[in-house]
């Protein structure tokens, strides 16, 4: 401002200052009006789904506009939200994208039998989110393992380490959540790029490298760097984030949290028509699968075509995913009277504690209020229920039983 004194030259290299591209000047759905009056991409993601059901052209607008060139970051990054826009959150834009069009083309085919949707919405986000997968794989991936460490991802306070800074220890930490975020990254442009490909053959070599990416992440989350050490631990029959220290030591953190729990959302089912619709697609599957059986076999039941001669893929195979649905089922540990919570009851009464030198750190059950500081105190996910994460995890089930039919049951609450 020209009648103010100019700001300290500092300014120029402090937070954001690598988003001098970005202008914002458009209207954005927010949180809220009171405490939150800014945008949060994964945020604003969930809300176009209802949007979609009263104004689906602006909930298209919404996510179109997060990825215009004065938004996205020329490398493919998406502002987070006000406060750091070099932020990450978990990456739903494609999950989102792809539901509102969905919703957008049940509205359009009761006024036009047999309309394919708003293809051109769908295609102009999906060349913006490849540039977005790209920015992923390359920043958040720098080893090429297929295993991510994407920081906070939202989850503000759910560790034992706050995520979105410098760890204490030395090290990275190998995040379930993040790696199961990008298997369903993988899924949600794989079915998007399989819609586009019914009018365009084109996008069938697209779907199937997303399909052998998520591969290459399923086989990353058991074997971590061919060293043996996977996500999954047999034992409690849950995953968990792993600490690689600075001497090469492998330590996971054992806190039974939604973390664990988000490898549930990569699931996709794909219909017999679908892929007789596209052939190229599905004879490269068969000699990716063939050629590659170590991979195959890490696919929920892709070689067993379920109710209805469906197809699934997904992280997890039925014996993993009863001994998941285990605990999040049971009232002692995740199933709550309004839904699932952030972390596990068990550790109101067993609490983790991580000591690093002479200091203990510790993740206990907080069903309310914060009584950590960490990103303010206001955002607590160490005990209350997410809605948006409770949604995901019912459509997900209901992914699940559109593959299996009633056969697959277990008992609720456990």
């Amino acid at each position: 401002d020209p009648a103010f004194s100019p700001p300290p030259a500092e300014r120029a290299h402090g937070r954001n200052c690598e988003w001098a591209h970005l202008n914002n000047a458009d209207i954005v759905s927010m949180p809220d009006k009171w405490e939150y009056p800014w945008y949060a991409v994964w945020d604003l993601a969930f809300h176009t789904i209802p949007l979609a059901l009263i104004d689906p052209e602006f909930a298209k607008e919404q996510l179109v506009l997060m990825a215009r060139e004065w938004y996205m970051h020329p490398n493919g990054a998406l502002p987070a939200y006000e406060w750091n826009f070099g932020d990450v959150n978990p990456p739903v834009h494609a999950w989102a994208t792809w539901r509102v069009f969905q919703i957008d083309r049940k509205r359009r085919r009761i006024e036009h039998h047999g309309d394919c949707g708003d293809l051109a919405f769908l295609e102009r986000v999906f060349h913006k989110l490849l540039l977005n997968f790209t920015w992923w794989v390359n920043r958040k991936d720098p080893a090429g393992r297929n295993v991510f460490q994407g920081g906070f991802l939202g989850l503000d306070n759910i560790g034992v380490f706050d995520r979105s800074k410098q760890l204490p220890t030395g090290g990275e930490i190998n995040q379930s959540d993040a790696t199961s975020w990008m298997a369903m990254y993988s899924l949600n442009l794989m079915r998007i790029a399989l819609e586009l490909a019914r009018y365009n053959h084109v996008y069938e070599d697209i779907a199937t490298k997303f399909f052998e990416h998520f591969l290459g992440i399923a086989q990353a989350m058991t074997n971590i760097g061919e060293q043996g050490i996977g996500l999954w631990d047999e034992q409690d029959g849950f995953f968990y984030d792993v600490l690689k220290l600075p001497d090469g030591r492998m330590l996971p953190l054992k806190v039974r949290s939604l973390v664990g729990l988000i490898p549930l959302l990569a699931v996709e089912v794909l219909e017999p028509g679908l892929l007789n619709e596209l052939p190229e697609f599905k004879q490269r599957l068969e000699w990716f699968l063939n050629y590659r059986p170590d991979l195959a076999a890490l696919v929920s039941r892709w070689q067993e075509p379920g109710l209805g001669e469906r197809h699934l893929l997904s992280l997890l195979r039925g014996s993993r995913m009863k001994k998941l649905l285990r605990r999040m089922l049971d009232e002692s540990e995740f199933l709550s009277e309004f839904g699932v919570r952030s972390l596990s009851r068990y550790h109101l009464d067993n609490p983790y504690t991580f000591f690093l030198d002479s200091h203990a750190l510790t993740v206990t059950y907080q069903p309310a209020e914060s009584d950590s500081g960490m990103f303010g105190g206001n955002s607590n996910w160490r005990g209350p229920v997410w809605m948006p994460m409770n949604f995901l995890i019912i459509e997900s089930l209901q992914k699940f039983h559109h593959y299996y039919g009633d056969d697959f049951k277990i008992e609720c609450p456990t």
